[in-house]
């Protein structure tokens, strides 16, 4: 097969071995013999094995499997047998422990034989310390106490009458525009993505609406005071054009971990997605729709559906949708290193951004050169659809019925029948969660419909239902794993697309503290320690005791 995929038109997965011997030509002149310590015994450990004598032969190198994501543009994943083979009797060794408890509160006390016991006295002593430690105490903390006196350091509260519940922060007016009084950008926003920080100080310092700038709320799910209150912000002159939205749990639903996130919190943020693709569709096809100011039901929202795919069959309406791809997201977790380093990219407040893509864009040679054509503007589903379309023509078969008989009849890349199989987490009616052949994450997960659909316009009620919790469930999954830092995308097809049989394909991308990224992953080459059958198994180990109520 000419194609860069580990998918066989056959439906089973293909993959490369590397089976090394090879010998390294020894150039060294010198030895530089010298001691590394000694033995409990007293014998002295040279580093004699570092200088070999003559050429070296390795007759068996370590065994690398090499296998090519099922979408070339996705790059290759490289799993090492001696690492995965340690996980493989062992699934459940797959896993990050829980951080420790950190308190630098009482370990001043400890070290001074002195209780603190003011806020003032911990601020001052606070201020003592080196913005490095400030900064790692702010990421790591689980001390209230010391994550309330971080965040006085880093702004200025208005306080109650008894200087004890922070009321708001104290504005100052910079180059013509009101700002608040923020000491220390970094601290502050370290501290205020912090979980153990009381929630009246996250309300003050982000989450209530303004508190991180004028983007206006343009949707609503739920009401204030209720448990599932969501805002849906526009973000104007964003990095992504023709309106980017974000969905925002609200202040008075604080969910800063996977756990505290329930069904309807997952509804509520996905209807928000919805309900502004389907009307903002609407309105470049002529079609009415419900009145403004009000959340649109789901059954007012499967009747918007079906009256734009209604429109977009006739020839006529399908012209004018200049729109005609989905972009959505989700970053979730934040952190931040004493170098200064953020380590993710997102708030911890549990959102999730979206918006429409254009079809063309304008083309220019320079700033006032227009160029003769248009470009397609990008879109990443729009990888998806190309490579479908170049597998249809190279092997006269469909790739998504290619790659879900492979995901389903799968074999371990190692042999072994005695071990885990398959690569399947859940699946119902509609959606599969699996655990992709080659991952480009050390924890990726990825969702698909098992029917051809391949867009949120084409889901019915029932399979949007269906793809929100299989969401909700991937990342309880991971969380319960130990992930604490999770992307989100999802792969789609443009809208106006009708025929290339693509499926709505959805990764989850963890990022573990041992696999950031480096010079491998720039070139699109992901390396893993475990087989992915044994990820997957240690998934659904994890599901059952989320289901049992044992985790």
């Amino acid at each position: 097969m000419n194609l860069r995929t580990c998918v066989d038109p056959t439906g089973q997965f293909i993959f490369g071995i590397h089976r090394p011997e090879y010998q390294a030509a020894n150039f060294r002149e010198n030895d530089f013999i010298t001691p590394l310590g000694k033995t409990g015994e007293g014998g002295e450990i040279l580093n004699g094995k570092n200088f070999p004598p003559a050429d070296i032969r390795v007759a068996k190198g370590e065994w690398i499997y090499e296998i090519p994501n099922p979408f070339p543009f996705r790059g290759t994943t490289f799993i090492c047998k001696s690492w995965a083979d340690a996980r493989a009797d062992n699934p459940a060794l797959i896993s990050l422990a829980e951080p420790q408890p950190v308190s630098m509160t009482d370990t001043l006390s400890a070290l001074t034989g002195e209780k603190i016991s003011s806020s003032n006295e911990l601020e001052e002593r606070f201020r003592l310390l080196p913005e490095p430690l400030l900064l790692t105490l702010a990421a790591s903390s689980t001390d209230p106490r010391d994550l309330t006196a971080l965040a006085k350091i880093s702004c200025d509260f208005i306080f109650d009458r008894n200087q004890e519940k922070p009321l708001g922060l104290l504005y100052r007016e910079t180059r013509g525009q009101l700002r608040p009084v923020v000491h220390h950008h970094d601290l502050f926003e370290a501290v205020a993505n912090n979980y153990h920080l009381p929630d009246v100080y996250k309300e003050v310092m982000v989450l209530r609406p303004g508190a991180q700038g004028g983007s206006e709320i343009v949707g609503e799910y739920g009401r204030q005071g209720e448990k599932n209150h969501i805002f849906e912000y526009l973000r104007r002159n964003s990095y992504i054009p023709w309106g980017h939205y974000a969905a925002n749990l609200a202040n008075d639903a604080i969910r800063y971990r996977i756990r505290d996130l329930n069904r309807d919190d997952m509804q509520g943020l996905r209807h928000l997605y919805y309900q502004r693709t389907y009307a903002r569709l609407a309105e470049l096809l002529g079609i009415s729709q419900p009145t403004r100011r009000k959340t649109m039901t789901r059954e007012e929202l499967e009747k918007l559906r079906i009256s734009i795919l209604t429109a977009l069959q006739d020839g006529s309406k399908k012209k004018g949708l200049e729109l005609n791809a989905t972009l959505w997201g989700w970053n979730f977790g934040y952190d931040f290193a004493a170098s200064g380093y953020r380590l993710h990219a997102s708030h911890q407040q549990i959102h999730q951004q979206f918006a429409l893509l254009p079809a063309q864009l304008e083309a220019w040679h320079s700033g006032n050169d227009p160029a003769s054509c248009s470009l397609p503007a990008y879109a990443c589903g729009d990888l998806v659809a190309e490579f479908c379309h170049r597998y249809h023509q190279t092997t006269g078969q469909d790739f998504f019925n290619a790659y879900i008989r492979a995901i389903r009849d799968n074999r371990r890349m190692d042999g072994r029948d005695d071990a885990n199989q398959s690569l399947i987490v859940y699946e119902d009616r509609k959606v599969m969660l699996f655990v992709p052949k080659a991952q480009t994450s050390q924890w990726e997960l990825q969702l698909m419909t098992v029917e051809p659909v391949g867009n949120i316009l084409e889901a019915d009620a029932e399979t949007r239902e269906a793809l929100d919790q299989a969401m909700l469930l991937a990342q309880k999954l991971l969380a319960a794993l130990g992930a604490r830092l999770v992307t989100s995308i999802e792969f789609s097809k443009r809208l106006d697309d009708r025929h290339n049989g693509q499926r709505l394909l959805y990764s989850f991308l963890p990022k573990l503290p041992y696999a950031m990224g480096a010079f491998s992953e720039a070139q699109l080459r992901w390396i893993n320690g475990h087989f992915p059958e044994d990820f997957a198994a240690a998934c659904r180990e994890r599901l059952n005791r989320i289901e049992t109520g044992n985790l």
